[in-house]
């Protein structure tokens, strides 16, 4: 009995250790299996139309990523953002939504870090995002929200017709998102209710917006339109619009009678006062006329302009000849050098000017989406600029059936007809900028002088879509020249 229990305790003894060795091996197989978390930022991350964006996500604790699988997606794990796999890119089954726009920052990725760099965002890329890291059988992820936001235009008030007894007043705005609130208020502030509104979207995914309401004789006259972004919390400076009684409709005919009595006394007190100027000023008005028809009629003036491929947007694409430009939906990969505009698809002209009288043309063709004219050299080429004097830039635009003088604010152009071909006249010694119908020799918007401060000043250009072209023409010739894009 006692060799019984002597074996016994010596088997017990030996199978000890092998139990010791199992229990360890299958602790640290456990704790290899959970060793790192996926971690990604606990707020939404915000971001602007046409900007670059990153993603923020990183291992914890610390370790390097570089030989781990990395797989950005939304809602389907196979077709993914972004992947990398084996040690590189892979780009088989992306989204072809992100083909091109999509960079894994692997400058940290020693330390666990995988951001995501997006490209040129656009309103599609807003929404749910998936951090999907894999370390042979073992895989983490963390979920993180992007909003995307866009600024576009100020709202603009216009009367757009007579309606029961009132006036229906339009406010209209475009290129925003997500879709803005429009607020109709009244002189004290107060919130109107809006009768009617109709909404839509441009090639870009941005909201073109347009809210009516009708303003009666009784009701408050002095109103303002502004609009509120509600993801960011902003709103856009109000369009204020006063409406004199004379707007409004009447049954009685003595409120008519006495408007036109008041209309012909005050033609009468204007001609008069008119004709009592006119023996003073008629020097002035005929050197003023013969400073138009110049503009008008010399061809002396014309220069040749040529586009700057040094300053062009990246979503810009010049001709061999330099003298077209369109815009593409892919940012082409260019150098980002200081004088590259970054933020608008906005491009120079390589000659500058400093001192006398210059024109050249410009062919828009039917476009409906463009802008001209001239900035200063030293205008700022990176983020957000305004189109306006006040940002070094003097020009009109075309917006869908509208042109703007883009002043501040901006100034409707009231237009006979489209033109397809503006002629822009800089008058260096004059400080002032002057755009012409170049079909019919008409006037369309002079920036008055003294505008343009006395520096190189540079043409300009801007391509709002992929519809738009815009060729420079040889103005002393008429002709465009074999430039094709």
């Amino acid at each position: 009995m006692k060799g019984l229990s002597i074996c016994h305790s010596s088997r017990a003894s030996s199978s000890l250790p092998d139990f010791i060795i199992f229990f360890m091996t299958f602790y640290v197989h456990n704790l290899e299996s959970a060793r790192f978390t996926v971690i990604g930022p606990d707020h939404p991350v915000t971001t602007i139309v046409g900007e670059d964006t990153v993603l923020p996500c990183h291992l914890s604790p610390r370790m390097s990523a570089e030989n781990m699988e990395v797989r950005w997606f939304r809602s389907e794990f196979t077709s993914f953002v972004h992947l990398y796999q084996h040690g590189k890119d892979e780009y088989e089954q992306q989204m072809p939504e992100y083909h091109e726009r999509t960079e894994l920052l692997k400058a940290g990725i020693m330390d666990g870090n995988v951001a995501l760099r997006i490209v040129n965002v656009r309103p599609f890329d807003e929404g749910q995002y998936r951090c999907f890291v894999q370390d042979d059988v073992f895989y983490e992820e963390a979920v993180l929200d992007l909003k995307v936001e866009a600024s576009g235009s100020a709202p603009q008030i216009s009367v757009e017709s007579y309606q029961d007894g009132g006036i229906r007043m339009v406010c209209q705005l475009a290129g925003w998102y997500p879709e803005p609130e429009v607020l109709w208020r009244d002189r004290s502030g107060q919130l109107l209710s809006s009768s009617t509104k109709t909404k839509s979207k441009d090639g870009r995914g941005l909201f073109e917006i347009k809210s009516s309401i009708i303003i009666t004789e009784n009701s408050n006259q002095n109103l303002s339109c502004s609009i509120r972004n509600a993801y960011f919390n902003l709103e856009k400076e109000p369009s204020t619009f006063y409406i004199s009684d004379f707007f409004f409709p009447r049954t009685s005919p003595w409120p008519v009678v006495c408007s036109v009595t008041l209309v012909i006394l005050l033609v009468f007190i204007s001609l008069t006062l008119f004709l009592f100027m006119l023996r003073g000023k008629h020097l002035n008005t005929i050197s003023k006329l013969q400073v138009d028809l110049e503009w008008r009629r010399s061809l002396s003036n014309a220069v040749t302009v040529t586009l700057d491929p040094d300053t062009a947007h990246p979503q810009l694409v010049l001709s061999e000849g330099r003298k077209c430009v369109r815009r593409v939906d892919i940012l082409q990969r260019l150098p980002n050098n200081p004088e590259r505009f970054d933020y608008r698809a906005f491009v120079l002209g390589c000659e500058g000017f400093i001192t006398g009288r210059h024109c050249w043309e410009v062919d828009v063709g039917a476009g409906q989406y463009w802008a001209v004219g001239v900035a200063r050299e030293s205008v700022r080429r990176k983020e957000w600029i305004s189109p306006s004097p006040e940002g070094g830039i003097w020009a009109m635009q075309r917006w869908e059936g509208l042109f703007w003088a883009l002043t501040s604010p901006e100034t409707p152009l009231l237009l006979s007809r489209a033109p397809s071909r503006i002629r822009v006249c800089l008058d260096c010694d004059r400080g002032q900028v002057t755009f012409i119908d170049a079909g019919d020799e008409a006037p369309i918007f002079t920036f008055p002088p003294g505008s343009v401060p006395g520096e190189r000043i540079r043409p300009w250009f801007w391509v709002k879509d992929t519809d738009t072209r815009l060729r420079l023409r040889h103005t002393a010739e008429g002709e465009t020249g074999n430039q094709s894009l």
